[in-house]
């Protein structure tokens, strides 16, 4: 009992907070629900970004769909990557049951069901309003990662983004960086090479592959224009509402490559667009990124040091990163050493790895001599999470096993009915998925290889005019001098006869045989 209350008190002094705050559940101590001992989340860190992790069907999304409801009451704006399609429903009020009625019984708070103002988005076929960039934007560093190039071919490809830039030459879709490739590789080749080095030719024609590649992926509709601004995620509704911004990216599974260089790409436009903050209130905009393993897998020393520059940086614009995942071990050391809430879910132990992997994953953890972490990270059921946030004054709260709120919001997806009157009524989609199609690179080397061209055909056209007008003055002085004339009559017979040579034979043989000589 003295333990009891010695971690009620805990509690109660770890989580009290003067700040606004989100209320995730309340403390489960001995497998009781300590009704009234509430476990909260102050929106003051949450640019400290966190973690959200679990096996599969423990209530990952719910969680991450609780959290974005509750930080669009609270006038934050959320970006959440809904890679499984599951996250939609967030947008229409949920239904009571008597499981959610139980729960927040047992929690000791009142629950209404509560729509929210959602935005769908997307940078493949999926309805909504579509996420673009220029190649441009997207910088060398990225488009080599995602084509998976060497080093070799990428220090080619920033000196090629170089060159287009110098020569003014606009790249805004896979075809415009195509166009430049075959240029430097047939036409321009001689004035490249002088002013930027030797180029390899095969390694210009694996670059040129790659981007095919990628085109078959689908990867041309995330290039061009109208190119997407960051701002229009950091909206609220006309009810002083966060609006929840929904990435829909359930064909992206097959495509971690894409997949991870337009989050790379986001979160960098985001970080160079914001203004500096430094620590606010509450954060500007939210980020949750689900199945974040697709980010991070076969990434290269280089770019995992850009992805911790970019956490480490960005807090201080007032942004706050959420990484979604199955397994603590999906994300980097150095990230997740940077994440200062983790909402951990239970872990199943499978095999003697497994068991292994959970005691390592238990040190991450704040030290509690009420739980055995790894023990509670196997025993939490649906809908309980092991949870530790930053304080208002940053210092790691309690540990504590948590009976989790249920969402306000749908637990379930929208009828393709109600997704096209949400995309249909979006300004956003009336406005980026109008296609612009100006002047760019391609349409430039084509127009001065056409004008060289035709420069070229022109230029022949009066040479052979000079050649055939100097050829027919030669013949003409030769034709009026009087020995001319005479050889002029033998060679017209001549030229006579051997143009009509066979006829002429021909006839003479019938002038025999009929007895005209």
């Amino acid at each position: 009992m003295a333990d009891k209350e010695k971690f009620i008190q805990e509690i109660n002094e770890g989580y009290k907070f003067k700040g606004e705050f989100i209320t995730l559940g309340a403390s489960i101590f001995g497998g009781e629900v300590l009704t009234g001992t509430l476990i909260k989340l102050p929106l003051k860190t949450m640019n400290r970004h966190g973690l959200i992790a679990g096996a599969t069907g423990t209530g990952k999304t719910k969680t991450l769909q609780l959290i974005s409801e509750a930080l669009a009451a609270k006038s934050v704006p959320v970006v959440v990557m809904d890679v499984k399609g599951d996250l939609s429903g967030v947008a229409k009020p949920g239904m009571a049951n008597d499981k959610i009625t139980e729960r927040m019984g047992k929690i000791g708070i009142e629950w209404k069901p509560e729509g929210n103002t959602i935005e769908f988005l997307t940078i493949s076929n999926e309805k909504g309003a579509r996420l673009r960039a220029t190649s441009s934007e997207f910088g060398p560093v990225l488009f080599s990662r995602m084509l998976e190039l060497n080093e070799t071919q990428s220090s080619l490809v920033s000196v090629v983004f170089k060159y287009s830039d110098d020569s003014q030459l606009p790249l805004l879709d896979l075809a415009d960086m195509k166009r430049v490739l075959q240029h430097i590789q047939e036409e321009g080749k001689a004035e490249f090479e002088t002013a930027y080095g030797k180029v390899s030719s095969s390694s210009l024609g694996i670059i040129l592959r790659k981007i095919v590649e990628l085109e078959q992926q689908g990867a041309n509709q995330f290039f061009g224009e109208r190119s997407f601004e960051v701002e229009d995620l950091a909206r609220c509704d006309q009810n002083g509402k966060g609006v929840i911004s929904v990435i829909r990216l359930t064909d992206m599974q097959t495509k971690p490559k894409l997949f991870s260089t337009f989050l790379l790409s986001l979160l960098a436009e985001i970080y160079n667009t914001f203004p500096e903050e430094g620590d606010l209130d509450q954060p500007k905009l939210v980020m949750f990124i689900d199945e974040a393993h697709l980010l991070f897998n076969e990434a290269s020393d280089t770019l995992l040091d850009q992805i911790e520059t970019i956490i480490k940086l960005i807090r201080s614009k007032g942004v706050g990163i959420f990484f979604c995942t199955q397994n603590p071990t999906d994300i980097p050391n150095a990230v997740l050493s940077q994440l200062g809430m983790k909402v951990q879910h239970a872990l199943r132990a499978f095999t003697a790895k497994d068991r292994k992997d959970i005691k390592l994953i238990s040190e991450n953890y704040p030290l509690s001599e009420h739980y055995k972490v790894d023990e509670l990270l196997t025993s939490l059921g649906i809908g309980e999470a092991a949870i530790t946030v930053l304080s208002e004054k940053g210092n790691p709260t309690p540990l504590a096993a948590v009976l989790l709120v249920a969402p306000r919001s749908r637990m379930d997806v929208l009828t393709p009915e109600e997704i096209d009157d949400i995309v249909n009524s979006s300004k956003l989609t009336a406005k980026y998925n109008e296609v612009i199609d100006r002047e760019s690179a391609l349409e430039i080397l084509n127009k001065k290889l056409a004008e060289h061209q035709e420069a070229q055909e022109k230029e022949a056209e009066e040479q052979d005019s000079k050649t055939k007008k100097a050829e027919k003055t030669t013949v003409e002085k030769v034709l009026t001098s009087t020995t001319a004339k005479q050889v002029g009559r033998t060679v017209a017979r001549e030229v006579t006869r051997g143009l009509l040579g066979m006829l002429g034979i021909g006839s003479t043989r019938r002038k025999k045989s009929t007895g005209w000589f």
